[in-house]
């Protein structure tokens, strides 16, 4: 979810920070990505302390919207980081590649460790960090492929990954075998989780459902995103993305003889009529291949990845057009990049206040302050933090853990 800028990595749009008049918290960075992982942390803070989506009205749109995409739109960036992490404009080879992985894996356990500790405090958030530590790592291989493999491989694990884990969540809910794989797994006996199982299977962030994320990201990293056009291409090309996850699901629940009924019955009587963008449908509660046919960002399902990725990749375009083409926009936004150059720190971080502050105790009518609180207090600590570090706290502790690595280089 964070990414570090050496000296050995090339970026070509650090001509985009250059033609500013100020300096921005991302001078040598792509400003564009930092605006849409600081939108991203904002989402999240939409998600996890904002007003309930029942509000209605365009509030509640607007937290709806949040629910699911901030996320996967974290996880679009951590493949872009994958890429810039092994050499974007040409994959590390030899030594230096063994020096890239080795970072890779290391920031990766430090991830997965991180995503336990904050777990362990018992929030009502479930944290991701663990499953893109996971992610990293499975990922990590088919970081020298080119953007159209990469683009096929996302299609292709969208398409086959969702039904594979519909059908280990029946068999999980149907047996005892995943009971015997908890009993016998170190990871689930170190941490008090189900371990493998929830990483991959039965958590709210299956590994299995949440890989094309990174891998499309991989493949959009992999773009020459300062050719004329190749932006706004990408722009089209999320919305064709989006048009097709959510529509097709729409379409599916709307044709489908029996969809809405099945889908509400299998969520204890939700109402479906959402299910093909919203998560007000709720969790099931019992298996229906109808399921498959839902959108909602949490669902897990084909169309809800390709709608979701859709998404994403709408935003990060949107970010690089707009930075790319407006001093003043870059200007505007500078506290929004900022927290999104410090991301990890500022997702760790409103996890422990809402620990400390218990939040999630306050009545409902406290959520749109807090929410502008807690968006308030991260640009302005970001802004305060970049002007004199070059890194955030955690995103310094991750680059410090990647000292051996360095030591074998």
């Amino acid at each position: 979810m964070t990414h570090d800028v050496s000296a050995a990595v090339p970026y070509e749009s650090a001509a985009v920070a250059g033609r500013s008049s100020f300096r921005t918290p991302s001078t040598g960075r792509l400003i564009g990505l930092d605006l849409a992982r600081g939108l991203a942390v904002f989402g999240m803070f939409a998600a996890h302390v904002g007003p309930d989506p029942s509000v209605g009205g365009p509030l509640g749109w607007v937290m709806e919207a949040a629910r699911g995409r901030s996320a996967a739109l974290f996880a679009l960036l951590a493949g872009f980081t994958l890429i810039l992490l092994t050499g974007r404009q040409q994959p590390c080879t030899g030594r230096a590649g063994r020096y890239a992985a080795g970072r890779v894996l290391i920031r990766s356990a430090v991830l997965i460790a991180m995503g336990y500790a904050l777990t362990s405090l018992d929030t009502p958030v479930d944290v991701i960090l663990a499953c893109y530590g996971v992610l990293f790592v499975l990922a990590l291989p088919l970081h020298r492929l080119r953007a159209g493999t990469l683009a096929l491989i996302a299609a292709a694990t969208a398409l086959v990954m969702p039904p594979v884990l519909y059908l280990l969540r029946s068999a999980v809910e149907g047996g005892n075998w995943a009971d015997a794989v908890i009993a016998h797994d170190p990871l689930a006996g170190l941490t008090g989780s189900d371990g493998i199982v929830e990483l991959f299977i039965t958590g709210e962030y299956p590994v299995l459902t949440w890989l094309p994320f990174i891998i499309a990201g991989m493949a959009v990293a992999r773009l020459d995103l300062t050719r004329p056009g190749m932006a706004a291409k990408l722009a089209v090309s999320g919305g064709a993305l989006a048009v097709q996850g959510y529509g097709g699901s729409w379409l599916a629940l709307h044709l489908v003889p029996g969809a809405q009924a099945a889908v509400s019955a299998a969520t204890d009587g939700g109402s479906a009529a959402s299910a093909w963008w919203s998560d007000a449908v709720g969790d099931p509660v019992a298996g229906t291949p109808y399921w498959l046919l839902v959108a909602a960002p949490h669902s897990q399902t084909t169309w809800s990845v390709l709608g979701n990725t859709g998404v994403a990749v709408m935003v990060l375009a949107a970010c690089l057009i707009a930075t790319d083409r407006s001093a003043r926009l870059r200007w505007l936004a500078v506290p929004v990049v900022a927290v999104g150059s410090i991301s990890l720190t500022a997702y760790v971080g409103h996890i422990i206040a809402i620990k400390a502050l218990g939040t999630d105790n306050l009545p409902n009518s406290a959520a749109l302050p807090v929410l502008l609180a807690f968006v308030a207090a991260a640009m302005l600590l970001a802004l305060v933090w970049t002007r004199v570090f070059r890194r955030g706290p955690l995103e310094y502790l991750l680059y410090s853990a990647t000292t051996p690595a360095r030591l074998t280089h």
